[in-house]
């Protein structure tokens, strides 16, 4: 049972993840983060949609910081450095997926107290 819930809740995700990615795109002026989360860590990448090019990217596991409020916020620090270090300050948040809450909200609040206009 525990496996048919898994695969449900992973198909919902996947669902909301098309359903947002059909109204967002990046561009290189105001790129796309995509943010992503595991049970441990969190990541996230700028990408130029039209282009097909990754910007920028972070990851919270080489950093060394888990997938808490805390965690998150720490790696946005980090994230908007090197989006400032890409003259990006305007961008799309893409929660790919995720309900806006917890861990994905302080990044996304991470972003913007260190300067990213979301």
């Amino acid at each position: 049972m525990k496996a048919n819930i898994l695969k449900r809740k992973l198909a919902l995700r996947i669902k909301r993840k098309k359903r947002v990615r059909a109204d967002i795109s990046g561009t290189v002026e105001r790129p796309r983060v995509s943010f992503f989360k595991s049970n441990r860590y969190v990541y996230a990448q700028a990408i130029d949609d039209v282009n097909g090019v990754t910007l920028a990217a972070v990851d919270g596991k080489k950093l060394g910081f888990n997938a808490s409020k805390q965690g998150a916020t720490e790696v946005a620090k980090v994230f908007a450095e090197t989006l400032k270090a890409n003259n990006v300050t305007k961008v799309v948040y893409d929660r790919n997926g995720y309900l806006y809450h917890g861990v994905v909200a302080a990044f996304a609040d991470g972003l913007r107290a260190n300067g990213i206009v979301l």
